[in-house]
């Protein structure tokens, strides 16, 4: 049953993030070396991304606990991260615009789908009895490095993939400030998943 659910996850995944990408390429004017970065400049195909490589890993792999898919916890962190595109999109990016056709069809997929179809699989499959809180701040290294990464860039090129990081717009100031903001979402989101991992299994 694992194998089958994750195949159709990993499908559901994989239509929306590549559907994504034909709907930016189709949609812009940029080179398509530019609207690549810019696609995986986005915190949301990212992750979705690793959403759809992390179920084909599953589906196609056997069991070892050893590797890094199957290591207790990689559930856990990617659950995390995919709960926060989810919470993010809900509460900030929602109200800023109105997709329609298949634009909507694959936002409703990316950040509200495939969240829940992530959480509903860790309730499931993740061995919760050996969570970590030592694992926490492993997990914001992805986040932070993203978070440089995007700042960085964005100095260059002067595009930054959400509003509330545009330095031009907002000021150093302000985005360090939301920056703080977000990561503090991160670490009190995996203490969640960690706390109700650990409840849930006694």
């Amino acid at each position: 049953m694992k194998k089958k659910i994750s195949l159709l996850f990993a499908a559901i995944a994989w239509f929306a993030v590549i559907a994504q990408y034909y709907l930016m390429i189709q949609n812009s004017e940029h080179t398509l070396s530019e609207i690549t970065i810019r696609f995986f400049s986005y915190f949301t195909i990212l992750t979705n991304s690793l959403v759809a490589i992390y179920f084909t890993v599953i589906f196609f792999s056997k069991e070892n606990r050893n590797s890094l898919v199957h290591k207790p916890g990689s559930l856990t962190a990617l659950t995390v991260y995919i709960t926060i595109v989810c919470l993010v999109y809900q509460l900030v990016l929602r109200q800023i615009w109105e997709p329609m056709g298949l634009q909507r069809l694959v936002d409703e997929l990316l950040h509200s789908v495939n969240p829940l179809l992530v959480i509903c699989f860790w309730y499931f499959y993740e061995a919760k009895n050996e969570l970590r809180w030592s694992a926490l701040p492993v997990w914001l290294l992805y986040p932070l490095i993203y978070l440089f990464f995007i700042l960085f860039r964005g100095n260059l090129s002067e595009f930054y993939p959400y509003p509330f990081v545009d330095i031009n717009s907002l000021g150093l100031l302000k985005v360090v400030l939301n920056s703080l903001v977000l990561l503090a979402l991160f670490a009190s989101t995996a203490a969640l998943f960690i706390f109700i991992g650990k409840r849930s299994h006694r």
